[in-house]
């Protein structure tokens, strides 16, 4: 039976941590970390990830604002509002809340936003810094993965990492993460997706998986060899006539029948998706104390 690698309990030793850093923050500098958050729309999920940033700063006793703003909003009200938090000195990070409506060009969006407030880690300049190995903001669901392997101190060091996913969210970040020449890195990395004509030759390969293709439960118990490490970053609905609301999350990666084979695994919900809020908490703590840039 495999090691479960539990989110809940290492994003809630995170969030601990920055909760004593930041009041030594405001004690001995009069600074209190500021997080702006712009929601555009309706959608549900969103609204629950804006919920839940927004309340996990008042658990920190970070400064929040968050702008909600109507489906139909024009582009440049959006980047009016990135303008004037990008010159607010009580905002030390601002994050869109994606995806954006298809009116508004979403690449324009975040380059709008400073680098110096970048939390999410999206912008170019932020995607560059990681790529050659500079200090920055890094991707928040990445960070995640690289701080759940580290704390559960699971060997990378010249192993095999498979990533399933080339997103610029979670599946580009993650491997140039994965290959970089540091203490929780130095493995080797293949990079694939469901362009592959056979996603099996590759995942059997993997000392660590990584599966972010957002596919429900595309990695079954025969695409893993024994004691592989197994990160899902999969949040699917899917629906499910048995449970009252009707749908339940599954993440990318068949867990029942994975974790029979894997050494260790995350598992979905209650991986890595609380991760990504802890590391967008670090952000912000990291731009207000000027850990960055």
């Amino acid at each position: 039976m495999a090691q479960i690698i539990d989110g809940k309990l290492i994003s809630a030793q995170i969030k601990e941590e920055l909760k004593l850093k930041t009041n030594k923050l405001i004690n001995d500098k009069g600074i209190t970390p500021g997080l702006a958050l712009l929601l555009v729309g309706d959608n549900p999920a969103s609204k629950s990830y804006v919920g839940s940033k927004e309340k996990s700063c008042a658990e920190l006793g970070f400064k929040s604002i968050v702008e909600r703003l109507p489906d139909d909003v024009n582009e440049n009200t959006v980047l009016e509002f990135i303008n004037k938090w990008n010159s607010d000195p009580t905002i030390h990070g601002i994050l869109v809340q994606l995806p954006l409506p298809k009116h508004i060009n979403e690449s324009k969006v975040i380059q709008s936003i400073s680098p110096k407030k970048d939390v999410d880690g999206f912008h170019p300049e932020s995607f560059g810094r990681l790529v050659i190995g500079l200090p920055g903001f890094v991707p928040c669901t990445p960070a995640g993965i690289v701080e759940l392997i580290k704390r559960y101190k699971i060997q990378t060091k010249g192993k095999h990492v498979v990533v399933v996913g080339r997103s610029n969210i979670v599946g580009k970040p993650i491997a140039n993460l994965m290959y970089q020449k540091n203490q929780d890195a130095n493995s080797i990395v293949t990079i694939c997706h469901t362009a592959a004509p056979d996603l099996r030759y590759y995942t059997k390969q993997a000392d660590i998986l990584i599966a972010a293709v957002g596919v429900p439960q595309i990695i079954k118990a025969d695409d893993v060899k024994d004691g592989v490490v197994v990160i899902d970053v999969g949040i699917n609905r899917v629906e499910d006539s048995s449970i009252e609301k009707g749908y339940r999350i599954v993440g990318d990666v068949d867990f029942d029948s994975v974790k029979e084979k894997a050494s260790s695994i995350t598992p979905v919900p209650g991986g890595v998706g609380l991760m990504t809020v802890a590391m967008l908490m670090q952000n912000t703590y990291k731009s207000a104390a000027g850990e960055v840039l």
